[in-house]
């Protein structure tokens, strides 16, 4: 059956021009046809009682050829090719051959014209076909094997004879599914009989592995109908040849491509490790380890590779792990330890700085289609010493694993491992190659999240040890705070609070940000904060102490100038927002360079409008500050930030103030788990600034604890004033305080008639400390000095200084108030 269908559609076409019918043609001297042979009839079509009597040239498709018997002649002319006309209209070519038949007297008579079809292919042709090295079949229109040449046959292991009239999924049943079944790809049979069908031709890849062979090999194959003279599909052939080391070349580019693309993202040691094993499995491989030292866990040096060998084993830790047959993802939890033995591959990779291949048995034949051996097979590709046979890796339940050494800059960081269990395709000299490019990628991707990570640790402690280690004790207000360093994909910026008591019983509050990230950032963080302190131990309003500290800005940023090897920008673009509360008078006074103001709820929840205008940013020059004052009920909340906070990728700062603001509570009773509530629900999961915020809720202290005098400006109000403070001192119970307190206050009082200006006026106030504040309207500021020994005065202050544990000048608007504090037994201290 299969033969014959073979031989109904290839009988013309493959035909030996020896086998086909010749025809025999007798023509008289008029040129009309007077014998026709059996042969004619079958090559042309045409009976005797057809053509007997007619012309010759009526056989013609088109005018004769020179030498055709149409006239007499006595020579015999070979016509050559010409094309005859078929009975049912078709055209045939052929060979014809004339020669005259000679009388007893030598005299032509009639012409005998033998007709042979002419195949235009010649023989050659077909043995072309049937030994290209391309894989070529026919099918009928039921995926019948009709015909297939050599390499085909190799390809399928079976000979022509063998698949005649079988149908295509009876003999190779693999094609029926999907090659690529994570794309969802037809079957190469189902695209056969598309083809077929519709009469659509297509041009595909596929990759299949031959029988016998340890490689999967890739196709370039292309399918298109047959169709007859009518057009209708009467076959379908395909073609192909193998295109394996190409398609391998490029896959391995992707790859390559792709693990560019992913590797080093996250610049966090672990990540890398974790991305080089998501970009492996399963597009090279089946399982990933990747294996470092402890030391680049932690953003240290590796160690040397002379202290590896020195110990009886080798303990890394385990970074990251990707199986396709578990489904996990390379995350592993925290890593865990690993340790090898000196005498292991791994160890031995390490030291030597070479990788190797380990092979569960010998591979088989890489594929010999197509123009020759393939180039996995061939042992001249493989580097010394590779692969290794190993049959314990099958107990193992790999079939081959690739070691490499994970190096970078020089540096050693650990070992990857590449292992394959359920594919059977045998590890290549490629594959090494491309092993070893995944890992030197991965490899300066993890020392640069390793140099990253020691330089992100060391701004942070840098940063952690220049903000506040404990807020100090004041009674002015509550207070709680909070710190968040960026997420581990950025670095640690200048963000910083403070909180500082001040004269009076009063409190500062700042809050500041420095552009930039990094080292530099948390160094001039910790300079602006120290200024800030400096200053505000001068006690200046917070609109001077912003011109003051924009005036070092500008200073600091000048003497990095000429430094090419710093950042010119130095401090500028800090903001810094400076507030100053009271709780004798329950005001607050703030001023800011270009920081967000702090937001106030009122005790009830009501939010207290601040209408204040932010200056410029530290650093501008040249633009003023503005103070704004308000007054507070007592218990109201403050929330000063930094708009890492309130603002990110995925909200605009509006947003994230309104957030911010219906998660503050007046009313909580702990600051300290509120400012844990609002980091939680105002941050985001992935941080790219760092955040800052401080709470405070404000106190009034007891108007019973202040009392305050006017002084008339005259030496013999002296004793008067001392006998009323004492008696005030004696009121609150702080007789242990009345002594210094009788000289403290006599000491001031004298100066300020003496050096000062009325009015003139006492307060004292009960704190934390006993302050005792005297102010005039002079704005001469007394000094401290030392007296000699004959002076009869110029010990006042130092007396002062000696027996208190603080005392200053503060200046106001209308004047200046000299202050001093004694400690107070705290209660219960005996």
């Amino acid at each position: 059956m299969g033969t014959t269908v073979r031989t109904e559609v290839w009988r013309v076409d493959m035909a030996d021009p020896q086998d086909a019918p010749t025809a025999v043609v007798m023509v008289d001297p008029d040129g009309q046809v007077s014998g026709w042979s059996e042969g004619a009839l079958h090559l042309l079509g045409w009976t005797a009682e057809d053509t007997v009597g007619r012309p010759v040239t009526d056989l013609l498709v088109g005018p004769p050829p020179p030498g055709f018997p149409e006239s007499h002649g006595t020579d015999a002319t070979p016509s050559g090719p010409i094309t005859l006309r078929h009975r049912d209209g078709s055209a045939v070519d052929a060979v014809v051959t004339v020669q005259p038949l000679l009388g007893s007297r030598g005299q032509a008579q009639d012409r005998v014209m033998t007709v042979q079809r002419w195949d235009r292919r010649p023989v050659i042709a077909d043995r072309a076909f049937e030994q290209c090295p391309f894989a070529l079949g026919v099918y009928d229109p039921e995926l019948r094997f009709l015909w297939i040449n050599a390499s085909s046959g190799r390809v399928i292991a079976h000979s022509e004879e063998q698949v005649l009239g079988k149908k295509y999924r009876e003999v190779l049943p693999e094609f029926d599914r999907s090659l690529f079944p994570e794309r969802d790809d037809k079957p190469y049979t189902d695209q056969l009989a598309e083809v077929a069908r519709t009469g659509r031709p297509a041009r595909l890849i596929t990759v299949f592995r031959p029988l016998g062979s340890n490689y999967a090999n890739a196709w370039a194959t292309s399918i298109w109908p047959v169709r007859d003279a009518e057009g209708t599909v009467r076959a379908v052939a395909n073609w192909g040849f193998d295109m394996s080391a190409e398609y391998w070349a490029r896959q391995r580019l992707l790859m390559l491509n792709e693990a560019g693309r992913d590797i080093g993202r996250t610049l966090d040691v672990i990540g890398t490790a974790q991305e080089l094993t998501q970009s492996s499995v399963p597009g090279f491989t089946d399982l990933v380890t990747v294996d470092l030292f402890d030391e680049v866990l932690r953003g240290e040096e590796p160690p040397s590779a002379s202290l590896i060998t020195s110990g009886e084993a080798l303990t890394l830790s385990r970074a990251a792990r990707h199986s396709a047959g578990e489904g996990s993802d390379g995350h592993i939890g925290s890593p865990t330890p690993v340790t090898l033995a000196l005498d292991s591959v791994a160890v031995r990779c390490m030291t030597t700085g070479t990788s190797q291949v380990e092979l569960a048995g010998e591979p088989g034949p890489g594929g010999e289609w197509a123009f020759g051996p393939g180039l996995a097979a061939d042992p001249a590709h493989w580097p010394p010493g590779n692969p290794l046979i190993d049959a314990s890796l099958a107990v193992e339940g790999l079939t081959g694993r690739i070691t490499v050494p994970l190096r970078a800059r020089g540096a050693l960081l650990g070992v990857v491992t590449f292992s394959r269990t359920d594919r059977p395709e045998a590890f290549t000299a490629d594959d090494l190659i491309l092993a070893e490019e995944l890992t030197a990628k991965a490899a300066v991707a993890i020392d640069n999240a390793r140099r990253y990570s020691r330089e992100r640790t060391t701004a942070l402690t840098l940063q952690r040890s220049l903000l506040p280690q404990g807020l100090p004790n004041q009674e002015a207000v509550e207070v709680a705070s909070r710190y968040l360093p960026a997420g581990t994909g950025a670095e640690v910026g200048g963000d910083w609070f403070d909180v500082i008591p001040l004269s009076g019983a009063r409190v500062a509050l700042i809050v500041g940000d420095v552009v930039g990230h990094g080292l530099h950032a948390s160094a001039s963080m910790g300079r602006l904060r120290t200024a800030v302190r400096t200053l505000a131990d001068v006690d200046l309003p917070p609109d001077e102490l912003l011109t003051h500290l924009d005036d070092l800005v500008l200073h600091l940023a000048s003497d990095l100038q000429p430094t090419s090897h710093f950042q010119t920008t130095g401090e500028t673009g800090a903001t810094c927002l400076y507030t100053v509360y009271d709780p004798v008078t329950r005001r607050l006074t703030l001023a800011s360079a270009g920081h967000p103001l702090p937001l106030i709820l009122s005790p009830d929840g009501t939010r207290i409008t601040v209408s204040a205008q932010p200056g410029p940013p530290l650093g501008i020059g040249g633009l003023p500050f503005e103070a704004t004052e308000i007054e507070l009920p007592e218990g109201s909340l403050l929330a000063l930030y930094t708009d890492g906070l309130v603002e990110s990728r995925v909200r605009d700062v509006d947003q994230g103030i309104d957030e911010l603001l219906r998660v503050l509570d007046p009313t909580a009773n702990s600051l300290e788990a509120l400012c844990d509530t609002v980091l939680h629900t105002t941050l985001p999961d992935r941080r790219t600034d760092d955040a800052a915020v401080l709470l405070a809720r404000t106190r009034a202290l007891d108007p019973q604890h202040v009392a305050d005098w006017d002084v008339e400006p005259d030496f013999a109000q002296v004793p008067r004033v001392r006998k009323i403070a004492i008696d005030q001192v004696d009121a609150w119970g702080l007789e242990e305080a009345a002594f210094i307190t009788e000289l403290v206050v006599s000491e001031l009082v004298t100066n300020a008639i003496r050096y000062g200006e009325p009015p003139i006026r006492l307060r004292l106030i009960r704190d934390t400390a006993l302050i005792c504040e005297v102010s005039d309207c002079s704005n001469t500021a007394p000094h401290l000095r030392r007296a000699r020994a004959f002076d009869e005065g110029g010990r006042g202050l130092l007396l002062v200084a000696q027996l208190t544990q603080g005392w200053g000048t503060r200046h106001t608007p209308h004047g200046k108030t000299i202050w001093c504090a004694q400690s107070l037994p705290q209660p219960g201290s005996g």
